[in-house]
């Protein structure tokens, strides 16, 4: 990526227009423009007035750190097999628990539960991708099948068992991480 390219991610992901940027920096809107259209190349103490102004430094602006995954594909996941309790999560990309939701895919053999979770802060959503689950909330019980999604805080013990005759598959995703 080139230096114009990355100046400019800089600026847009601290919300701040061409103007704004210049006038912290005491650059014109125009130099700006240049610079991101990569048609001239700031000196190393101006890059260094520019990166400090959207709160970046040379160091982490040249780190040979890849940007940050986007795509995620099956050789991505990270899978947790349960046989005996008849369950498989698959943690669908890498890392969640540095990022604000955790989304997990998991298959359940009939008859089987996923293990109870105890409340905590956040919320939680899931939808049903195959067969039929029922959700526990507490002392409540809901029967949910193909297509249908749940949504709520969890501030009581929660978990869900399959209910069908096939393998139930369950997109379900915590906010913050929490499986």
């Amino acid at each position: 990526m080139s230096i114009g390219e990355k100046i400019k991610r800089l600026r847009l992901a601290n919300d701040m227009t061409q103007e704004e940027l210049a006038d912290r920096c005491e650059l014109t809107k125009g130099y700006i423009s240049q610079l991101e259209r990569d048609l001239t190349s700031p000196s190393i103490s101006t890059l260094q007035d520019i990166l400090e102004c959207l709160g970046s430094s040379l160091q982490e602006f040249f780190s040979d750190e890849e940007d940050e995954q986007v795509v995620f594909r099956d050789n991505d996941f990270f899978v947790k097999e349960m046989p005996e309790e008849g369950y498989t999560i698959h943690w669908i990309v890498p890392n969640s628990i540095n990022r604000a939701m955790e989304p997990i895919l998991v298959e359940i053999q009939p008859g089987c539960s996923v293990t109870e979770d105890d409340p905590h802060h956040g919320e939680e959503f899931g939808m049903v991708l195959s067969g039929s689950i029922q959700l526990i909330l507490g002392k409540e019980r809901m029967r949910l099948k193909k297509g249908d999604c749940f949504y709520f805080k969890p501030d009581r013990n929660h978990s869900i068992k399959n209910s069908g005759r096939s393998v139930a598959r369950v997109l379900w995703i915590s906010s913050p991480p929490s499986f």
